[in-house]
């Protein structure tokens, strides 16, 4: 008997097939408009471009344009790469255009449903940027749907790492920008740390749409983007730690998986004291427990974490000496990012790897509050379902399932739960098997390197052919995915999340049509599909009698969503498919969500070896330990979030006050209100209001003025006049700093105290910023601990980092006012000195010592005909042209000839 609301379901259509339903009449708009685009010719259709572009610019909605947009895109993009989209592409795209997220299936065309909304959206010549999450997908839709665009009469760029300058503004400054969220993440965030417009690489941030979306704006939103620079190298202490890590016994700490965190008993602080004393790295008479143990405790418990959170080759692998993070919902290797606060470092020490120096915060944001910066969002995915609520509450994106265009025939087996992780591994191996004789092709889905690898040996006894995809196997990816759909193929994969190649049975087509057009550019396209569709197609045949994939998922994953992932694999474009998950009490997701009652109660039923326990009530109950982990994770990223909201006030303000700055063209109007500010400060300090002469500070006031204002000035013959009062004397300390600061204008030059002025405020901005983000990071640290006093952390953490963002402002205003007062034009004798100094400390640099930062320090406080002068040993190299330096990676030699690496150089500023 049906339940109320199933029954209501089958009478009203849910909320989805009504939002669904209720476009359909604009794709029979889009549809009726086919004959009439197809009748132009190609000059034709980017006419038709340019008619909508010059609409959209008189300001007719976009919503307008839509049914005709559409139609004109769905023609070039048949006339380009030879595919016609399906009515549900056109749907998907609608939702997209609307700002939701549009949940599709694998193998339902995400790629080219990106192009319609993309196309329409661009017409404002606001740009567009499709986010991808990894480079080889940013270049290859780029390179694919860029014949699209350009038979739209749209340009079409791609940003990737370690680009040129002048091509990076070139993309963004494109129609349609693919980009991975990374890249985009770090150019918003370079652009905020760079001193003139010119520079800027990125637009406003107009609409974006953001493929395998729950990757990247759930799974990769935990963790922050941040531009760091080195600090200070604690190399023997990570080391002196390491060695007595591995003698602690159980009894010596607390390790709570499901929070990855851990906590050192009364045996294990007892133990640490003891050996931290005979290493000598805690003074006799002090312990663990005082104020001045801080950094060490940190340090023992990065080291623990290090050993007993973080295991070799499912968290992480070693590569040429270098610890690489492994994405534990792509599998994918993650260069270049290292984990903070002295994590990556406890992890180097315990692998013997270099230890590389502990870095310091200079920019950073979360992909949230990037992505929030959009004025349109949108996203594309598998599934998102599941993540709706967090979607919703955070983005303000609704989630629209997509109907297939063709019903999916994938039959999804109950789960069959082992007791032991070996008896569950043996049955796996005989199902592949089995499968493998049949000719049905089996894409097997782990959780871990470390597993894909031990069930890859198994095959290999077994004497099963197979393709093992990880971290390890990253460059041959896509070849390995088109591969996955043949007869008989059997493909170990490692988290299949985001891997954007489909697979279709008897090989991917796409793929191939793809690379015979690029091997081939003169052909035509229609014709080579005709002749690598015959080919395949009887492979395909014999796929298909075999029951097509076959996905076998050797363990349950956190999220329901990386389960339907992978699950989704199968049963593409109305294929039949086969889905099974082989799981065992000692699988991690089991054996922390209470597996023991159940390993008791599979006891008394007297299982035999071999034997699994298959039934829907276990299926559901997985899903409810599954949603309870979701929701846990969703409250984490919800509280993050909230403390990342009051840095993220304090950004928008900085960054704003930096583009400000910037725009102008002349800020002496902004360093006088900062400098008479100072003077008020200074007076009421020194003169307290409504207080008597005799309790006036002539003397400190004397001091401070010449101190901070660069002014010499009588004060205290002022105070002993008479009926002088605070107001007069705030006056003449005005009067006679505005002097002292024109005179400096005539002598340097006005353009030049112009220029000087301007990079004066960015240079000290950013000196501050970096500062207050570091404040912001112990302040982080701590606050949680105010918790045990009854006290709301968040609560306490808004209110300091308010009190820091003040005095980060009031001490702005007293720096650059102070380095004002200071500078002064060198003198013709002090200008050759200088020249001669670095000539030599430039020579001593090529030879291999450092050269020192005093002169560059007093560079800075010449005039700027000094900095125009060319640099002896890269006469090519001005620093005040990019476009001069190359593209030198980060750890490469400066191009200036200075002999430091390009990071603690000019890339300082880069």
């Amino acid at each position: 008997m049906l339940g109320i609301g199933t029954l209501a379901k089958k009478v009203f259509g849910t909320p989805n097939d009504r939002l669904v339903k209720s476009v359909r009449p604009l794709v029979a708009q889009i549809n009726a408009l086919e004959p009439e685009i197809e009748k132009l010719d190609d000059d034709g259709i980017k006419a038709k471009t340019i008619d909508l572009q010059a609409r959209a610019r008189d300001g007719a909605d976009l919503d307008d344009l839509l049914p005709e947009a559409f139609a004109t895109c769905r023609e070039a993009a048949r006339r380009a790469i030879g595919l016609r989209a399906f009515d549900t592409q056109l749907i998907g795209g609608i939702f997209l255009h609307r700002g939701n997220i549009a949940e599709m299936k694998t193998g339902e065309g995400k790629t080219l449903v990106a192009t319609f909304p993309a196309y329409l959206n661009a017409l404002s010549g606001k740009g567009v940027h499709i986010v991808t999450v990894n480079d080889y997908l940013a270049r290859r839709d780029a390179e694919w749907m860029s014949k699209v665009f350009g038979a739209l009469g749209l340009t079409t760029g791609v940003v990737y790492p370690q680009q040129p300058e002048a091509e990076k503004k070139a993309a963004y400054a494109a129609d349609i920008t693919y980009a991975t969220n990374n890249e985009l993440g770090f150019d918003y965030l370079r652009d905020n740390m760079k001193a003139d417009l010119a520079q800027l690489s990125q637009r406003p941030h107009n609409f974006a749409i953001v493929d395998e979306v729950d990757s990247i704006l759930i799974d990769e939103a935990r963790t922050p983007l941040i531009i760091s620079g080195p600090s200070q190298d604690r190399s023997e202490l990570y080391k002196a730690v390491d060695t007595f890590i591995p003698e602690m016994v159980e009894e010596h700490f607390t390790l709570e998986e499901k929070t990855r965190n851990v906590t050192f008993t009364d045996e294990g602080n007892d133990f640490i004291e003891q050996r931290l004393m005979a290493a000598g790295l805690l003074p006799e008479g002090q312990t663990l427990y005082d104020p001045e143990s801080t950094t060490l405790v940190h340090h023992v418990t990065q080291a623990l974490k290090a050993h007993k959170l973080f295991q070799k080759d499912k968290d992480y692998i070693v590569r040429d000496g270098q610890i690489v993070l492994i994405d534990e919902f792509t599998g994918r290797m993650m260069s270049g990012r290292r984990l903070s606060d002295g994590l990556h470092q406890a992890i180097e020490a315990k692998e013997g790897a270099n230890i590389q120096p502990e870095n310091v915060t200079l920019a950073s944001v979360t992909f949230q509050n990037y992505f929030r910066l959009y004025n349109k969002l949108a996203g594309m995915t598998g599934t998102a379902a599941t993540e709706a609520e967090e979607f919703a509450e955070i983005y303000g994106l609704g989630v629209v399932e997509i109907p297939t265009n063709r019903p999916v025939a994938r039959v999804d087996d109950d789960d069959a739960v082992y007791r032991t992780a070996r008896e569950k591994f043996e049955a796996i191996v005989e199902e592949i098997r089995k499968s493998h004789e049949t000719g049905q092709p089996v894409l097997v889905g782990t959780t871990s390197i470390e597993k894909s690898e031990a069930l890859s040996s198994m095959l290999q006894k077994a004497g099963v052919p197979h393709n093992v995809l990880n971290a390890r196997q990253h460059e041959k990816e896509a070849q390995i995915v088109a591969d996955a759909g043949k007869l008989g193929a059997v493909t170990i994969a490692t988290n299949m999340a985001g891997r954007g190649t489909d697979i279709q049975l008897g090989g991917n087509v796409e793929l191939k049509v793809f690379e015979a057009l690029a091997a081939d550019p003169e052909a035509h396209p229609d014709d080579l599909r005709t002749r690598i569709e015959a080919e395949h197609a009887e492979e395909k045949q014999k796929v298909l009698q075999a029951g097509g994939l076959f996905v076998l998922a050797t363990e349950r994953h956190e999220s329901r969503r990386i389960d339907n992932q992978l699950r989704g694999r199968s049963g593409r474009q109305g294929d039949p498919g086969r889905s099974s998950f082989f799981l065992s009490l000692e699988d991690d997701l089991m054996r922390i969500f209470g597996s023991d009652r159940l390993d008791k109660m599979l006891s008394r039923l007297g299982m035999k070896e071999g034997e699994a326990i298959v039934h829907p009530w276990v299926n559901k109950s997985l899903e409810k330990a599954q949603a309870k982990v979701e929701g846990r994770n969703f409250d984490i990223r919800k509280q993050l979030l909230k403390f990342d909201d009051v840095m993220n006030d304090q950004r928008k303000v900085i960054f704003g006050q930096r583009m400000e700055i910037m725009e102008a063209t002349n800020v002496a109007e902004i360093t006088r209100d900062m400098r008479h500010q100072v003077i008020d400060d200074l007076v009421e300090t020194f003169i307290p209001p409504k207080s008597y002469v005799d309790q006036w500070d002539g003397t400190g006031l004397y001091a401070a003025a010449l101190e901070k204002l660069g002014v010499d000035v009588p004060v205290g013959q002022w105070i002993e006049e008479e009926g002088v009062d605070d107001e007069v004397i705030r006056e003449r300390l005005t009067k006679a700093a505005d002097e002292l600061m024109a005179k400096k204008a005539t002598d340097f030059g006005t353009e030049n105290m112009r220029t000087i002025e301007k990079q004066l405020l960015l240079q000290t901005i950013d000196g501050k910023w970096r500062d207050h983000l570091l404040k912001l990071e112990h302040l982080r640290s701590v606050v949680g601990f105010r918790g045990y006093a009854q006290r709301d952390p968040l609560s306490e953490y808004k209110n300091e980092s308010f009190q820091l963002f003040e005095g980060l402002l009031n001490g702005l205003r007293e720096e650059v006012t102070q380095k004002l007062a200071m500078i002064r034009p060198l003198s013709e004798e002090e200008r050759r000195t200088m020249m001669e100094q670095m000539a030599a400390q430039q020579q001593a640099a090529t030879a291999g010592s450092q050269p020192s930062q005093s002169a560059v320090a007093s560079l800075a406080e010449a005039d700027s005909t000094i900095g125009s002068e060319a640099n002896p040993h890269n006469p090519e190299f001005d620093e005040n042209d990019r476009s001069t330096w190359g593209n030198p990676g980060r750890n490469e030699a400066c191009p200036c000839g200075s002999g430091k690496k390009f990071k603690h150089c000019h890339g300082r500023f880069a």
